[in-house]
């Protein structure tokens, strides 16, 4: 059984946490526009995650 790799998955909160806060720094900017678009964005932050091959991936 592989060990986990905590960089990681570290690395991938840290850029979910980006690219919420880039994401609503952007809603706050541009009030006017709907927020179904917003909601579509972190769904694909997470398909790399779950993905076998993605924690498989050895780093260097």
């Amino acid at each position: 059984m592989p060990k986990p790799n905590y960089q990681y998955e570290k690395r991938q909160r840290e850029l979910a946490k980006k690219q919420k806060k880039e994401e609503k720094a952007r809603r706050k900017a541009n009030p006017s526009q709907p927020e179904s678009e917003s909601e579509s964005a972190p769904e694909q932050a997470q398909a790399p995650q779950d993905s076998p091959d993605a924690q498989a991936a050895p780093q260097g």
